[in-house]
């Protein structure tokens, strides 16, 4: 830290962490304005829930990097294909990801990737362009960058027509000046790599002074890293003093790129606006723990196949469903409208002691005849019978086959982790889906924005493009298959593993072609989704005097279009009431933080008029201890005088107080006389801010949940 001149604003060692865990230390450097960055030497997580709203909140306002070591998988494997790729490495890395840590491997990483995060502005894209002073020193770092898989910028060719990469060497403090400035103006240039070698025509200082007096002229809009090769410290001084990394080679300065475009890329999936989900009503959520009940009841580990069926009927996930048959002839039986029709069948094992069916000769595909059935089967049952002589065979399935020449084979599903909860796996698929390791995970709920990105982070998205003759599969309906495992994750805590493997996607859409759900028997092992999912049990109608009736229900990410659209529909004097400051626009990160909350610290309802448009919304932010909460609501303005405003905000109130919630208070302005006339008339305080003759600060003690009788 001393050589990269890293101060520190705090440092913190939690031992047993009895009264101060890692969470309120998120929380605490998180809102200290000396922090520039957060450290973080991370050995196991205690409270999963508590860590990752504390660390997507600082994540938010400053990176916070990470470095736990990597362990090895254990001896607790799942039984599924998602239980057997979800290991605990897997886990926090999907955990860091959807809160915005960055990962890194070893201190000298850590500290390089703090100097780089901590000194430059973000990046708005991922083009490097290289200047240096030798040629071989720059192919190097640029074999380095594509080595990580990042991206030469690209220079116009000018009358000789074709571009070329942005690799260019020089020779003199002029040369760096002028090739330095006029790459940072290049439109095709995010950043800058300068590096040096030391040489009796380019003087180390006076180069390094070359290379800070165009990056300031240029007012940094660009971020500018040097990698001085030598180790003089007064050249690292000057980098220093004037706020720009340097690095002792040019491999090390490119990895310093690379941790800035990976912040950059972490924010912006932070703050991405998820496609609108389609309008269609939930799953039966009674009825799909009622399927559980029933198997956990009988005390059984496994769901049957007609109870897969319904479970994945009930959350929207298309099946090729087989028929189930007793014995051998019944299963011929069922095979022979489609035999007699020339379709091909399969058939497979059915027994709850058989988790991978292909193991012991338990599939048996393109079954075209009678006789190739009834070979296949009576094949299927002696070995079966050889190899797991112990195993309970219940029947025989029976399947058509998948009509899908060109669809591609996926797994997706989801396994338990001990500390993270449910974690949802998607990846290429198949019998040998976690050898082949092609695999990510990421923590449900998810929408259908982090299933696409969790979609495009796997080799097998290029092939679910279109390529030669074959079509693009249905990304729309992978990414949905994604959600609704996800959900099913949440909904059913009951679940340990579940598998869709393979899911068939192709231009049509995707179906599974066989499932497996492993049930977990003992509550005490069962664990809750470590992100608190979307309340949707406070969604409601309501009715005001008029007749006016509207939809209330909690925000979602995908509303942020529009609680635009409605305040475009406020009047100037309402917003100046409301911000306390005339405001003119509204970014998509302000809007991203009014629609993207963490519902475990933050509540907002929106109030849905018979358009389906935002007529008013309530938010509520809750402060570190969750003791008192901090309301804001904004109605839009042909909408005020209808008792809208003391709906929600009697809504807010019964929120808070169903989370424990001691206080709510608000700063209003004086002049804002309606406000404090609705606040009065629910019982807030209200008193004179001592720091602001204007705004009066308004307080409700909060009355708790009256317990049940005993």
């Amino acid at each position: 830290a001393a050589r990269r001149e890293v101060g520190f604003s705090g440092a913190v060692t939690l031992g047993a962490a009895a009264d101060v865990d890692l969470a309120d230390c998120l929380d605490h450097f998180g809102q200290d304005g000396r922090t520039r960055a957060i450290l973080l030497a991370l050995d196991e997580v205690e409270d999963a829930a508590r860590f990752l709203s504390s660390a997507r909140a600082a994540a938010r306002l400053k990176p916070v990097l990470v470095l736990k070591p990597w362990q090895p998988a254990g001896e607790t494997r799942g039984l599924t294909h998602a239980g057997l790729i979800v290991t605990p490495d897997r886990a926090h890395d999907a955990a860091f990801h959807r809160a915005g840590l960055l990962r890194v491997n070893d201190l000298d990483e850590l500290f390089a990737a703090a100097e780089t995060l901590g000194r430059m502005r973000q990046l708005v894209g991922g083009r490097l362009a290289i200047v240096s002073n030798g040629a071989g020193l720059a192919a190097l770092a640029a074999g380095r960058l594509r080595q990580l898989g990042g991206s030469l910028a690209r220079l116009d060719g000018g009358a000789a027509g074709a571009s070329r990469e942005a690799v260019i060497e020089v020779a003199t403090p002029a040369q760096y000046a002028g090739t330095v400035a006029d790459l940072l103006a290049d439109a095709g240039v995010d950043a800058v790599l300068a590096v040096h070698a030391p040489h009796r025509l380019a003087q180390a200082e006076a180069c390094a002074d070359a290379v800070l007096a165009s990056a300031q002229a240029a007012g940094q809009r660009k971020p500018v890293l040097a990698a001085w090769i030598g180790g003089d410290e007064a050249v690292a001084a000057r980098f220093a003093a004037a706020g720009l990394p340097s690095f002792a080679t040019g491999a090390e300065a490119v990895l310093g790129f690379q941790h800035l475009l990976r912040h950059a890329r972490l924010q912006a999936e932070l703050m991405a606006t998820p496609p609108t989900a389609d309008d269609v009503p939930p799953p039966d959520l009674a009825q799909a723990r009622a399927i559980v009940a029933r198997a956990l009841a009988q005390e059984r580990d496994w769901l049957d196949a007609g109870e897969v069926s319904a479970l994945l009927a009930i959350y929207r996930v298309p099946e090729l469903k087989p028929v189930v048959a007793p014995d051998l002839e019944a299963a011929l039986v069922a095979a022979r409208p489609f035999l007699s029709t020339g379709r091909p069948v399969a058939l497979k094992i059915v027994s709850p002691d058989i988790v991978h069916k292909s193991d012991v000769g338990g599939v048996a595909l393109d079954l075209a005849t009678e006789a190739a059935f009834r070979e296949a089967a009576q094949r299927m049952l002696e070995r079966v019978g050889r190899e797991r002589p112990g195993a309970r065979i219940t029947g025989l399935a029976v399947q058509p086959m998948a009509q899908r020449a060109k669809a591609r084979e996926l797994i997706v599903g989801f396994a338990t982790d001990p500390c993270f909860g449910p974690v949802v796996v998607f990846g290429r698929g198949g019998t040998a889906a976690e050898l082949i390791d092609d695999s990510h995970v990421a923590l449900p709920p998810l929408d259908l924005g982090l299933a696409g990105r969790l979609i495009a982070r796997t080799r097998v998205s290029r092939v679910l493009a279109a390529y030669r003759d074959v079509p693009a599969a249905n990304l729309e309906a992978v990414a949905a298959a994604i959600v609704a495992v996800g959900q099913m994750a949440v909904d059913l805590p009951e679940i340990r593993e579940l598998d869709l493997n393979p899911l068939l996607a192709d231009e049509t859409g995707v179906i599974a072609v066989d499932a497996r759900i492993m049930l977990e028997r003992r509550p005490q092992q069962r664990r809750r989704p470590a992100i608190r999912p979307y309340p949707g049990s406070w969604a409601k109608r309501i009715a005001l005097r008029g007749g006016r009736a509207f939809e209330v229900r909690p925000i979602r990410p995908d509303d942020e279009g529009a609680i635009a659209e409605m305040l475009k529909k406020v009047t100037p004097e309402d917003l100046r009431l409301r911000f306390f400051a005339p405001v003119k626009a509204f970014s998509h990160a302000f809007l991203a933080h009014l629609t993207q909350l963490d519902y475990a610290r933050a509540m907002a309802f929106v109030a849905l008029d018979e358009a389906g448009e935002v007529a008013g919304v309530v938010r509520l932010h809750a402060d570190i201890a969750h003791e008192e909460a901090e309301y804001a609501i904004l109605l839009r303005s042909d909408m005020k005088g209808l008792g809208l405003g003391w709906t929600l905000m009697t809504l807010i109130i019964e929120w808070a107080r169903a989370e424990g919630l001691k206080t709510i208070r608000s700063q209003v302005l004086a002049e804002n006389t309606r406000m404090l006339a609705l606040c009065r008339q629910l019982g807030f305080g209200i008193a004179n801010d001592p720091d602001d003759t204007a705004i009066r600060i308004v307080t409700l003690p909060v009355e708790p949940l009256a317990s049940a009788e005993p």
